[in-house]
């Protein structure tokens, strides 16, 4: 069998000879620039919605109505958006939850007030206490029945004092004449003007001819065809 001699000197092939492979990449693509921000609330997220901040500003003074429908709003777009302003939104509602609970208790108060006052309650004119305020028909000959007012509301008179008379065998000119005079001295004191320098008009009531320690004569003031507003006390009309 013939053999080749090899030289000596002749390149050996071995992996060197190979052609080069392909360079991979060493380290990762970089992400999408967009997955940077992932997290990071926008402009319009980090912004307090102008709707949650309107509706605890209409809430404060109770504009209640108002405030509870910029509240809705104002959770309905934080919802969608993202938004912030959730806390002030339910502030809102808590702040106009509190108004509706005042008015209630305001409102049961003034008509257990008003029950307890007899306000709205017609009775006789004798039986009207001094300091209450009362509509009636002062024009009427006899005046028998009236209908207890909150003085504060526009009324037509307001009892203002009880005096003592002795009015036993007087006549009724005579009655009416020692009334006056009697009602005209208390007159002065609750007005502070003179009967006779006052716009207002004067009325009394004889509860009993013979003189009592708590007063016989009840003494009105009012003004007909005019409605009073408040007490009459220190007005100097």
């Amino acid at each position: 069998m013939k053999q080749t001699a090899r030289h000596p000197f002749s390149p050996k092939r071995t992996p060197m000879n190979q052609p080069p492979s392909e360079i991979q990449p060493v380290r990762q693509p970089l992400p999408p620039a967009e997955s940077w921000l992932e997290g990071v609330p926008t402009p319009a997220q980090q912004k307090q919605d102008g709707y949650a901040v309107a509706a605890l500003a209409t809430s404060l003074p109770g504009m209640v109505p108002i405030a509870l429908v910029l509240a809705g709003i104002a959770l309905r777009r934080i919802k969608r958006t993202g938004g912030r302003g959730k806390r002030l939104a339910y502030g809102a509602l808590l702040v106009s939850l509190c108004w509706v609970i005042a008015t209630a208790v305001a409102v049961t108060l003034n008509l257990i007030g008003e029950h307890r006052a007899g306000i709205g309650r017609t009775v006789p004119i004798s039986q009207v206490a001094v300091g209450r305020c009362f509509d009636a028909d002062l024009d009427a000959d006899a005046l028998k029945l009236v209908r207890i007012a909150d003085c504060a509301a526009p009324h037509t008179g307001e009892a203002y004092a009880k005096v003592s008379a002795a009015l036993a065998g007087l006549s009724v000119a005579q009655t009416g004449t020692v009334a006056t005079q009697q009602c005209a001295g208390a007159f002065v004191e609750f007005v502070e003007k003179p009967y006779e320098q006052s716009e207002l008009d004067m009325y009394y009531v004889v509860l009993e001819n013979r003189d009592v320690a708590d007063g016989n004569v009840l003494c009105l003031v009012g003004m007909p065809g005019t409605k009073l507003t408040g007490t009459m006390r220190g007005s100097q009309r």
